[in-house]
């Protein structure tokens, strides 16, 4: 079984660590596959235009920096720990009302998609460019210092379609709601820190390459969760 994390934050956004320290982090604790995943904010609001200002947010004139950076890592990567890196972003839809905002992780990304699109445009550029979408953090969390994302999951009948797949488990927390409806899942650190690699992951039973690793998410079997502490 592949160990995988498919939810990290470098300094490209509002994550504390660089990119190439966060992949030395994952390569030497033994992962097998990583998404490095950076906000991409909306900027038509207060909080928006605040990431923005603060560079907390991946923009469209340095998207191809960001990936060009991730690939480069990701050569080295695989040849100093086996270890496959997959591009992808965070669109993080932030709103002032929980019941409005929306993070999504786009994995295996190759051209830019704002955060400001609407649901149905965001979704089908990404099944364009055949990448994975993922829900993430869907339900009420335990984290008192992020806000709850919460529209995705009250307007699942309309949007589960498009999505390849939900977190079941996002660091600490466990959706059990997830399990409840039966939908494909994944669990993910949504590292920040240092201290968050030690946190809930997936586990993949698959070829260790892009396409396996989407197509094994997608069918959902073969998909496992678990607890990784030091």
């Amino acid at each position: 079984m592949l160990l995988c994390d498919f939810h990290i934050h470098t300094k490209y956004s509002d994550g504390s660590v660089e990119l190439r320290r966060t992949v030395d982090l994952f390569g030497q604790a033994g992962f097998d596959v990583i998404s490095i995943t950076d906000h991409v904010v909306n900027g038509d609001n207060t909080f928006g235009k605040l990431a923005h200002r603060f560079k907390f947010s991946v923009k469209k004139d340095n998207f191809n920096k960001y990936i060009s950076e991730i690939n480069r890592e990701a050569e080295r990567a695989w040849e100093k720990y086996g270890m496959l890196i997959i591009p992808g972003v965070e669109i993080t839809k932030n709103y002032l009302s929980p019941d409005k905002s929306a993070h999504i992780l786009i994995i295996d990304i190759k051209e830019f998609i704002p955060a400001c699109w609407d649901y149905e445009k965001i979704f089908l550029e990404a099944k364009e460019q055949d990448a994975l979408i993922i829900a993430c953090h869907p339900h009420h969390t335990s984290d008192m210092t992020n806000r709850d994302t919460l529209f995705l999951w009250n307007n699942r009948e309309k949007y589960a379609r498009y999505i390849d797949a939900w977190e079941i488990a996002n660091r600490d927390d466990v959706f059990n709601v997830i399990s409840l409806k039966k939908y494909p899942y994944i669990a993910n650190s949504d590292f920040h820190r240092a201290r968050h690699i030690y946190s809930w992951k997936t586990l993949l039973d698959c070829e260790k390459n892009t396409e396996s690793v989407k197509q094994c998410i997608r069918n959902n079997r073969g998909v496992a969760i678990t607890l990784f502490r030091n």
